[in-house]
């Protein structure tokens, strides 16, 4: 008998990351959508997450948190799909995967609560500074269909998913090498099933009085 796969989600979260992942990986797989502030902090799902925070995915007697984490252990877990290139191949992957979820991140949040490191200082953080975070990023990208080598793998679905969103909402700037790496990963089947997913799973809105 096949492991249960249960993933555990809100629409509005990091979560969208982990089920284009499951999309790509294509097992079945059960989802468990928890509010914030409710489910996602009840006993139950701290026994999965102690921090509370989604998402996280259960495989068999195996949990796993972190997106980037969840990716690679899918990636790993589910090997037919193809999404993680021969172990002796994997520099690039694992670099700019963990790159993405390291210093990226850490730079793209700075940034947004107006955290400014003084020159003296920047040493002592991961990511050095946005500007340079944000060029190092550019260029892997530039010129290239897929991040880590020459076929699409989890490291797409992550950096590209940060990619996504930062250029959507501004903690990223538009450029064109990130737009170019975008739009087919974007198209993707997986992608566009993911996404229709979660935002089918987005709450309603209250409906708005009627104008006087």
């Amino acid at each position: 008998m096949s492991k249960e796969l249960v993933f555990y989600t809100n629409p509005m979260s990091r979560g969208r990351i982990a089920r284009w992942m499951l999309e790509e990986v294509g097992a079945p797989y059960r989802t468990e959508v928890l509010d914030y502030g409710t489910t996602m902090k009840a006993p139950e799902y701290l026994a999965v997450n102690p921090m509370g925070k989604v998402p996280a995915i259960r495989h068999g007697d195996t949990v796993v948190t972190e997106c980037a984490a969840i990716c690679a252990y899918l990636a790993d877990a589910f090997p037919d799909a193809g999404l993680a290139p021969a172990p002796a191949d994997r520099g690039d992957y694992y670099r700019w995967m963990f790159f993405t979820a390291g210093p990226l991140e850490a730079a793209i949040l700075d940034k947004t609560l107006g955290v400014e490191l003084p020159d003296d200082k920047k040493m002592m953080a991961g990511y050095g500074c946005y500007d340079d975070t944000v060029d190092a990023l550019e260029r892997a990208v530039t010129g290239k269909q897929f991040v880590a080598g020459d076929r699409f793998s989890a490291a797409d679905v992550y950096v590209g998913s940060h990619i996504m969103w930062g250029t959507q909402f501004g903690t990223l700037p538009t450029r064109p090498a990130f737009e170019a790496y975008i739009a087919a990963l974007a198209a993707r089947p997986a992608h566009v099933r993911a996404s229709e997913l979660d935002d089918a799973a987005m709450p309603a809105q209250p409906a708005q009085p009627e104008p006087a």
